[in-house]
């Protein structure tokens, strides 16, 4: 999972996740939801309305859940021009877009969210998110204006890129309000905001969108977030598929805003996009996830995410390598990510960038590997040695003969190219029992542990290094 990747998960949703920081025991299962597969869509896998509204009502039963549920938030995403692109391009083309915006939302959830949520889809172009946490105004119309600029990026089709215009209409319910209720109100509010003033952000409370934190200041407030050490960084533990032991951990980041809270990784780098302080970003992340983790055990590696920005800069080579030396952290024990949609441009300059990388003892891994329209000559023309599969490669392998097929094929390429594939996403046992029998190298997923602080994993890392010796 990249520092601010737009693709992947398709979580039922997030109500019985191990908490955030805490590793569960080797073999444990992560507990799923109860909506029944069989209310999930058939075209992007997430669930329908019918299974959200069966999920929201188990939250009011939740003892643990119950005090929240004053803060239960929604919003309705509708996407423009659809009927357009399957006219164009063909209704292939059309569904791949639906179920790559549903990807997209889910990983932005998964990044920008705290409390448990939920993604359904609600028929045509449209999609629900619920979620249940604390947050004001002001931070739901940014999140939902930051998933609104995600799902608005290309997204690559053999013959060209594909461009959606999403609508959004917001709400915070009503104490007790149903999820029929809020649906309805989102509805009437997504039409008259289209029909009176044309926003892409509208209030089903009857307000014009009020202005919030405008995108200047959100750029002000993070050229001085590194200076007051507002960027975390967190690490996803990855593990070996043979024995389940601890091999390493992928660097992630949030930006801990003192007003708005947490800002995930995808708001975060869209943010430093505009801004145009990606590279300092990058390199902050890299400095302070180098220094945490050359205290780590001597076999454990670090993955961190490379951004298009950072291969299109001419002295990224020399400043990462400059920080690997600071840093003291040995180059063969680093691993640097980069996904499909990075390498989107030069992708001559991006080969060079990584044979120099590799030259010095750094491995490159192809990230997000079967998410959008994979480009196979990639394999071809990039010395990399891993192919990390994106979580939607892994969703239906416990249940679909047909995914369990194109996972093998995935598998039996790698190793025809020398690479060893990462499985990303893993959440139950089954998963993982599968992924590890077709030849998967190495996992990592919320079945055995979610990003966590550089105190937690140094202390997972402890634990783990005393069973082994």
């Amino acid at each position: 999972m990249g520092y601010g990747r737009a693709m992947g998960a398709k979580r039922d949703d997030k109500v019985h996740s191990n908490p955030k920081g805490i590793a569960a025991p080797k073999g444990a299962a992560s507990p799923k939801g109860t909506a029944a597969k069989g209310l999930a869509d058939r075209l992007t896998g997430i669930p329908g309305l019918e299974a959200v509204f069966e999920r929201v009502a188990t939250w009011r039963e939740d003892p643990v859940l119950m005090p929240h549920m004053a803060h239960v938030h929604a919003m309705l995403l509708s996407l423009r021009r659809l009927d357009a692109i399957n006219m164009a391009y063909g209704a292939a083309a059309g569904d791949g877009a639906l179920e790559e915006v549903a990807a997209r939302i889910s990983h932005f959830a998964e990044e920008e969210l705290d409390g448990p949520w939920l993604l359904a889809r609600a028929g045509g172009g449209s999609f629900l998110l619920v979620a249940n946490e604390a947050c004001s105004r002001e931070r739901w119309q940014l999140v939902a204006d930051q998933l609104a600029d995600m799902i608005a990026r290309p997204i690559p089709v053999p013959s060209g890129v594909l461009r959606l215009s999403p609508r959004v209409a917001l709400i915070r319910a009503l104490t007790g309000e149903s999820v029929e209720s809020m649906l309805d109100r989102l509805g009437h509010a997504m039409g008259d905001a289209h029909e009176l003033h044309g926003s892409r952000l509208s209030w089903a409370d009857g307000e014009v969108t009020p202005p919030g934190r405008s995108a200047q200041q959100l750029e002000a407030d993070l050229l001085v977030a590194i200076d007051r050490d507002e960027i975390e960084v967190l690490f996803q533990p990855q593990f070996d598929l043979t024995d389940d032991s601890l091999t390493g951990a992928e660097a992630l980041a949030r930006w801990n805003h003192p007003e708005l809270g947490r800002i995930g990784a995808g708001a975060l780098f869209a943010i430093a996009e505009r801004a145009d302080h990606v590279g300092p970003l990058s390199r902050h992340i890299a400095h302070k996830a180098m220094w945490a983790a050359k205290k780590w055990p001597g076999q454990l590696r670090l993955s961190i995410n490379v951004t298009a920005a950072d291969l299109a800069f001419g002295s990224y080579t020399r400043q990462m390598l400059d920080l690997v030396r600071e840093s003291g952290f040995p180059p063969r024990r680093l691993t640097l990510e980069v996904t499909e949609q990075t390498l989107i441009g030069d992708i001559t300059l991006a080969a060079q960038t990584m044979a120099e990388f590799s030259a010095q003892g750094i491995r490159i891994a192809l990230d997000d590997f079967g998410a959008g329209f994979c480009n196979f000559r990639y394999l071809k023309v990039l010395p990399i040695h891993y192919l990390k599969l994106d979580r939607s490669m892994i969703d239906g392998i416990t249940t679909d003969r047909r995914d369990v097929a194109v996972l093998r094929a995935i598998v039996a390429m790698a190793r025809a190219l020398d690479l060893q594939v990462i499985a990303e996403g893993i959440e139950e046992e089954g998963q993982r029992e599968v992924a590890a029998r077709e030849g998967c190298a190495y996992f990592q997923g919320f079945l055995r542990a979610q990003p966590m602080s550089a105190a937690m994993f140094a202390k997972l890392a402890r634990v783990e290094e005393e069973e082994q010796g």
